[in-house]
């Protein structure tokens, strides 16, 4: 994720969770979140062109100053007027925004397997910590993601975090969320693209993600590496993808019933 991408999120054109606009919701954000930047992506779950307007609307109305193309800045008021965005400070701050990821119900919205928009923002990223002042106070942020992760996409980075959860964060069904995983996984490079980063996850991801590839038809060599890596002896939570059917095969618990 560079700094000044955008991303087109599929939601709701006018409104957020039926209730409140678009603008009021990303108003009442950005007015919480205290001195910080500001990108589209961190609005996930609402209309892009809706975000846009918004964003625009504050920064006429002198709420924000537009830093560069999908970028802003809201300033902090000081004894000498209003604070200045740093050149240095952004740049820094643009490093390590190259090691965050979407996390929680952000990832799972991004996958499609949600149309909720969380009030709070959830990232992950490799790192010890992040700067507030470019995820906000208000973030929730999981840290010591591998190493591996950096050279994620978004869109890989959060499916190691649904996997990582059990796909519980779906308000799917448990039989539709493993569908809509084996139907998106199965598409060219994807799972292969996990699978490279599968030794750095823990044994529950890679149970899943043996599942799941015993069910897309993966290489048997892909699989047995899988197989190779796990205790034989360990039983692992699938979470929701407990319903995949080859999850007993790959070691999963029992479901509940």
């Amino acid at each position: 994720m560079r700094l000044g991408a955008t991303l087109l999120i599929m939601g709701p054109a006018s409104r957020v969770n039926g209730r409140t606009s678009v603008a009021d919701w990303v108003r009442r954000r950005v007015r919480q979140g205290g001195e910080r930047l500001w990108r589209f992506a961190d609005f996930r779950g609402a209309s892009f062109t809706a975000v846009a307007q918004a964003l625009s609307r504050l920064t006429r109305d002198g709420e924000l100053q537009r830093l560069s193309k999908g970028i802003y800045y809201r300033p902090r008021t000081t004894a000498f007027g209003r604070s200045v965005a740093n050149p240095a400070a952004i740049r820094r701050l643009a490093e390590d925004e190259r090691t965050i990821f979407p996390a929680g119900v952000p990832a799972a919205n991004l996958l499609g397997f949600t149309t909720q928009a969380s009030s709070q923002a959830e990232v992950a990223t490799s790192r010890l910590s992040l700067p507030r002042k470019l995820v906000g106070d208000d973030t929730v942020v999981y840290t010591r993601r591998p190493a591996a992760w950096a050279g994620l996409s978004e869109a890989d980075a959060a499916w190691l975090d649904f996997l990582r959860r059990g796909a519980r964060t779906s308000e799917l069904s448990p039989e539709e969320t493993a569908r809509r995983t084996l139907a998106l996984l199965a598409e060219p490079g994807c799972y292969e693209r996990l699978v490279r980063v599968a030794p750095h996850e823990p044994p529950r991801v890679r149970a899943i993600l043996g599942a799941i590839g015993e069910e897309i038809g993966t290489k048997r060599a892909i699989l047995d590496r899988l197989r190779d890596s796990l205790n034989p002896l360990s039983r692992f939570d699938f979470g929701l993808l407990a319903s995949l059917p080859s999850a007993r095969q790959w070691q999963a618990k029992g479901r509940r019933t």
